[in-house]
């Protein structure tokens, strides 16, 4: 058997120490509970532009070490692995950093026992069967948004990381920025009184995939790109060739993404749940606009207190009550409050924000998690074993919600909705349009 890391040890302590119903055991100068020092193990399972940037943002974090890559190119997998071996080497971590293994099976990575957590950052269709897997053979999880494709992939992924109890966090980020917090603190304690609508600016729903044949690139698993989606010829807007520089379009397609809807939506729509309180609720009801079949904008969402959530154009999310209203977005929040308004000007966001804080939250009584950092928080989490900023089910709700959204673009219909079973009621919708079709072997059920 091979030797496991201190952290998975520690890991294994835990556990046993649950199930024994026994105080923390203290064994070597370390504790079940886990201590600061002690190193986590990381894969990354997807090296776009993407994955390579949380992979950077990983190798900076303290207690941690990349030890092994995944990815169906093979350019891509061996520059990722290069960059690993480079860093550690420039560091001088040579006496404790034994290399970086590359893969083109995620199954091999996954078969590691020294691997404590996955970072999965490949295109959305391989989300739901990735995460399942990892949840299988022990590993924590880091799953870029949105979380899912599905309602179905949605509640198998959170069914799979409670049942073997994992620590996964979605990568909404957002959570993790203040000025989205302070936004969601207003609200959350009744400084805008009561809410009437939200406006969330994302882009528009996903198109089906029309692209040409194209010569399929050298060292690439085309088929395996592919995984549980339905076999269609090689793209380079799909999967652009070699090492890239941007985001790749397949997030506009149907078959691999969710358009604007999904992509930033589950940015946006997951901080309209979080200053709503809604992160494990869901709509009442889903209303497409009469142009649905080409509108990019206009589906509304209603809430419990009928309150409305409108998908509209631009970027950001606007909160309106019947006090005030705050707008927010990345790097810049506008709040109006009995007549006050506080908007950026010439002043830096960390004083706008603090401004705010003190004009406004000085008493308040709803505080939010509060994390400076997405990684290092689900790094803590991994130690803690508690609930990181955005958990699984948090990524699952606000995964749905765009889901119905881009539903209600495609079929054109009202439709009841049941967050509760996550079902269609009133006799609309079809249930059907909660999940997708998976190819062989890549069920997530």
């Amino acid at each position: 058997m091979k030797e496991l890391s201190s952290y998975a040890r520690r890991r294994f302590l835990q556990q046993a120490t649950v199930v024994a119903g026994a105080a923390p055991l203290l064994l070597s100068g370390w504790s079940a509970l886990g201590a600061p020092n002690e190193r986590i193990n990381l894969g990354f399972i997807g090296l776009g532009t993407q994955g390579r940037g949380l992979m950077g943002g990983f190798l900076g974090q303290p207690g941690t070490q990349v030890v092994a890559v995944c990815d169906v190119d093979t350019t891509r997998r061996e520059d990722a692995k290069k960059r690993v071996e480079n860093y550690y080497k420039n560091k001088g971590a040579t006496d404790t950093f034994k290399g970086c293994q590359a893969y083109g099976d995620f199954r091999e990575l996954l078969a590691r026992p020294d691997v404590d957590g996955v970072v999965i950052a490949t295109p959305d269709h391989w989300h739901a069967p990735l995460t399942i897997a990892a949840a299988k053979a022990g590993k924590d999880v880091y799953c870029e948004k949105p979380l899912s494709k599905s309602v179905h992939e949605s509640r198998a992924m959170v069914q799979a990381v409670r049942k073997h109890q994992r620590v996964l966090q979605v990568g909404s980020m957002q959570r993790s920025m203040r000025e989205f917090r302070v936004a969601c603190e207003l609200v959350r304690n009744g400084l805008l009184g009561k809410i009437d609508h939200v406006d969330v600016g994302v882009g528009g729903p996903p198109v089906p995939c029309d692209l040409p044949e194209e010569a399929a690139e050298p060292g690439l698993s085309w088929d395996f790109w592919l995984g549980p989606a339905a076999v269609r010829s090689y793209n380079s807007v799909l999967s652009p060739r070699g090492v890239h520089t941007h985001f790749p379009n397949w997030r506009h397609y149907r078959e691999f993404g969710g358009g604007g809807v999904c992509d930033f939506g589950a940015h946006h729509f997951d901080i309209a749940h979080w200053g709503l309180g809604m992160d494990e609720a869901g709509p009442l009801e889903v209303l497409p606009p009469a142009d649905w079949k080409t509108a990019q904008s206009g589906v509304r969402l209603r809430y419990a207190n009928d309150v409305i959530v409108n998908h509209t154009g631009g970027n950001g999310i606007a909160f309106f009550g019947a006090a005030g209203r705050v707008k927010v977005d990345r790097g810049s929040i506008e709040v109006t409050i009995g007549g006050k308004t506080i908007e950026k000007g010439d002043a830096p966001l960390r004083d706008q924000l603090e401004r705010v804080e003190k004009e406004f939250l000085t008493a308040r009584t709803v505080s939010l998690y509060q994390s400076a950092n997405h990684l290092a928080d689900w790094l803590g989490a991994m130690r803690s074993r508690k609930t990181p900023i955005c958990d699984v089910e948090t990524g699952a709700r606000t995964a749905n919600v765009c889901h119905l959204v881009n539903l209600a673009y495609q079929y054109g219909e009202a439709m009841k909705w049941d967050a509760a079973r996550e079902q269609f009621t009133g006799r609309t919708g079809k249930a059907e349009w909660l999940d997708i079709a998976h190819r062989e072997p890549w069920k997530t059920a």
